[in-house]
This record gives C-alpha cells, sequence and structure tokens, in this order.
C-alpha cells in the first residue's frame, strides 16, 4: 500500500494491487473502492463547518457518517471533520498529481 496523505487524525492509502483504497481512521481501517472514496468526499464536503459553532443548528458539535451503504458508521467532532475534509482534498490532489505524472 502507498500512502498518499496522512493528516492529524487519518491517512489515506491507495493498494494498486487490489484496485482499492483505504482510509485509517486511527482505530479502524476502511477498505474502499474509488466510487466509494468519491461517495465518502461528497458526504464530507456537504458538511456545513459553520453550523458547529451555531448551537441551534448544531447543539452537539458532532458529525454522524455512515460509509459503504451503512456498513460502517462514524462520530466526528469539529476537529475532526475539519482534519477529514483536508484528508479528502489532499487525497484526489495527489491523485491527480499522479495521473499527470504517468501520462
Amino acid at each position: 500500500m502507498n500512502l498518499l496523505y496522512k493528516s492529524y487524525y487519518f491517512a489515506s492509502y491507495q493498494c494498486d494491487k487490489s484496485r482499492s483504497f483505504y482510509i485509517d481512521f486511527g482505530h479502524k481501517q476502511v477498505k474502499l473502492s474509488f466510487c466509494q472514496l468519491l461517495s465518502i468526499r461528497q458526504k464530507v464536503q456537504a458538511i456545513d463547518i459553520s453550523s458547529h459553532f451555531d448551537k441551534d443548528l448544531n447543539y452537539s458539535g458532532i458529525e454522524i457518517l455512515t460509509l459503504c451503504n451503512r456498513e460502517h458508521l462514524f462520530v466526528f467532532d469539529t476537529l475532526q471533520i475539519i482534519d477529514l475534509k483536508q484528508l479528502l482534498k489532499a487525497t484526489f490532489g495527489v491523485l491527480e498529481l499522479n495521473s499527470l505524472v504517468t501520462h
């Protein structure tokens, strides 16, 4: 497995042999297809981080995220959501750079 990006809480990997991706959430590593990785990116991008600072919109300051057709359930706090957003942005940036180099 090749490390794509490591953030404070999480890390993303790519496995060329199995043609899959992995996200290490610290306590759990999740295997993903590219479509599942795209789905996670879409879910995370849709999270309004400013709502975490408005008690009327998000009193608890947490997000519950289900992945891979509800196979995995995660509860993240505000700092973890910010970190996950950065991880996914950087992961897709690295993938784009890799595609430019190989072509």
